[in-house]
Parts: structure tokens; sequence; C-alpha cells
């Protein structure tokens, strides 16, 4: 197990603050690091990334680290904009993903290491914001593709990194273009965001669900962005890549 360390602090008779975080990448958490005013006041933001909601790049006792808020996406998220119903520490949706994270970077697979977590009670609900460990020179899938085309060999490597996350039983609730990051020089793939990830028993009817979500997010992609260098005949060598590491 990784060495943890877990801190509650009662702020009133309605409100808990609960943080987690991992001693070997954060010796010490000051609960400022989860307010992206704060970073800004200190000059530790790197960058802002880009997407349905911002994330943030900072940089902190030696390390660069990305901070991003749990947000309700969906229809639910079109009324309620990141509060989630208390069902108990262990049944939070951030803890689980903390938790899912933890083993998959365990094994050494393709996905961020989880350095802290904040959960903020209040009453029957509650938000919550996740640091994790900056994946240096990265861009995701869909902006990749908005550049110039991909080579087979990338596309095989996107479906040989699937296919180990698989292999592990690690089902991710949303594989998308948006998800899969592809560093510069290395040609190293990782997933992310993993809110409602689960780890199941490997299976093809699963795994296929989630080779078809991707899809169509690259078919829907292509549809409304222009220029978008993807064709569909690609995802054979994304395939290929996938059944060759399967």
């Amino acid at each position: 197990m990784k060495p943890t360390t877990a801190n509650i602090r009662r702020v009133s008779v309605w409100e808990k603050i609960y943080i987690i975080h991992d001693r070997s990448l954060l010796s010490e958490i000051n609960e400022w690091l989860f307010s992206p005013a704060t970073l800004s006041e200190h000059s530790l933001i790197q960058k802002t990334t880009t997407g349905r909601k911002p994330a943030y790049v900072f940089h902190y006792a030696g390390k660069d680290f990305v901070l991003r808020h749990f947000w309700r996406g969906g229809l639910v998220g079109r009324i309620v904009d990141d509060t989630y119903l208390w069902l108990g520490l262990s049944r939070a949706r951030p803890v689980r993903e903390w938790q899912l994270l933890s083993a998959l970077s365990r094994q050494g697979l393709p996905v961020p290491q989880p350095a802290a977590l904040r959960i903020v009670r209040r009453g029957l609900s509650y938000r919550a914001d996740l640091i994790t460990v900056y994946l240096p020179d990265t861009h995701t899938l869909a902006d990749c593709l908005t550049r110039g085309s991909l080579a087979p060999e990338a596309w095989r490597k996107i479906g040989a990194a699937i296919a180990r996350l698989h292999r592990s039983g690690a089902c991710h609730a949303d594989l998308n273009a948006r998800n899969i990051l592809l560093q510069d020089g290395t040609g190293q793939i990782y997933v992310i965001d993993w809110d409602r990830g689960q780890l199941r028993k490997p299976q093809p009817g699963w795994q296929q669900n989630n080779l078809s979500r991707l899809r169509r997010s690259l078919d829907k992609l292509a549809a409304n962005l222009a220029p978008f260098h993807y064709q569909p005949d690609q995802f054979d060598h994304l395939l290929a890549g996938y059944r060759a590491a399967i």
C-alpha cells in the first residue's frame, strides 16, 4: 500500500472536511492547495487546461500537479453543478476514483498518480477536488487530431494501452478522445478521468462497450470539428494494437 494519510476537520455541526494524501508525493498537505485562487496568489499555477471545465497545473514542493474539481455531467449536470449526495466516505465517488487510480498506478498502468483528495461535506451533500501528478508534454487525442493525422503506429499504441488496462479489469466509464493523452517524445499513452470507473472481471462485453464508446466519440468529433484529421478506417489500426496486446 502507498503511505497515505487521512485528515478530518469539523468546521461546524453541519460541515466536515476530509483530506486524503499520499505522503510519498506530498509530505505535507495544505488545504489552500485545493483553491485555484490561492494557488494563483502564490504564483504557483503553470497553466490552465482547456475542456468542459478547467483544471489547473501547478508547481509545489519541487513537483508539478494537476488540480481538478469534481463537476456533475450529463442531464443531472444541467441542474446541479458540483454537489453529490452524501452516502458515507467509502461510497463517495472521489474516494472510489482515488482507490482505483492508486491500484492501477501501483501496477504501473498508464494512469495519473493520485496525490491528494479533499471532500467538503455539508449536511447531506458534498463537493470534492482531486490532485494528481502532472503528466508533462501531453496532449489529448482530440487535440492531436485537430493538428494533424496520426501514424498507424500511434493508433496501435493507443490500442495497446487500452488493452493493458482492460487486462487488469479497469473499466473506464467514459472512454473518449478527450480522456486519452499522447506524450511528446516518448509516445507514451495515458488514460485520464476515471470518475465512476471500476475494476471488473475482464470480459468481452464491457471491453467492447469501451471501444465502441471511443469510436463514437471520434466519429462525433469528425462530424463537428474542422479540421479534424480522422478517418474511420484508422480505428482499425487501434484495434490491431488492442488485439495484439489483449
